[in-house]
């Protein structure tokens, strides 16, 4: 099933969503790896604000490469999301409501998802120099120094996802190895 979201999110925009579904999400999404998580949790624990509105919000784990002339960004493809799963239950917390990466999560953060209602999706992987054709504009409104790891403002229009865990906490990754495994003892 193909799907067109509109950010923000809200929880009844993402609930009924399902492991595998693809989905086309328009408006603004945030650019942020590791580094600027990190940075973004030194802010919270001096009791700062964020410096975008999690409410709703869409962060996408990536880093850039540099952008060449007359293009709006480099090549965008996905980054591991396991790095950023010692902070993103705290971001969930916040309001966050989805997140776009590659590869799986952590239990807590499973925890957190359903428990807020979030959903995670996944970009392809070594795709990043199509990806980047769905971004229109983008702007570094944080951590500068960080370079491609700076927060960045994107704006997309229709950016392809597919679900990988769903509000309700199921996992593709886990559906999927199961009917593997399941069609492997019925082949014996």
């Amino acid at each position: 099933m193909e799907v067109r979201l509109t950010t923000p999110l809200r929880k009844e925009d993402v609930e009924n969503l399902r492991p595998g579904d693809n989905v086309l999400i328009s408006g603004t999404i945030y650019a942020a790896r590791d580094a600027a998580h990190k940075k973004l949790m030194e802010r919270l624990d001096r009791g700062e604000e964020l410096p975008f509105d999690i409410q709703g919000a869409v962060i996408y784990y990536v880093g850039p490469t540099p952008t060449r002339e007359g293009e709006v960004i480099g090549s965008a493809g996905p980054t591991t999301s396991l790095r950023m799963d010692a902070y993103t239950p705290r971001l969930l917390d916040l309001g966050l409501m989805g997140m776009i990466g590659k590869g799986k999560r952590n239990d807590e953060v499973k925890r957190k998802m359903t428990e807020h209602g979030a959903v995670y999706f996944a970009a392809i992987g070594g795709a990043g120099a199509l990806i980047k054709k769905r971004i229109l504009s983008q702007e570094t409104i944080a951590y500068e120094e960080l370079g491609p790891e700076a927060i960045r403002k994107l704006e997309v229009k229709d950016f392809p996802v597919t679900v990988i865990i769903d509000s309700k906490g199921k996992d593709l990754y886990e559906i999927g190895r199961d009917e593997y495994l399941n069609w492997k003892r019925e082949e014996r």
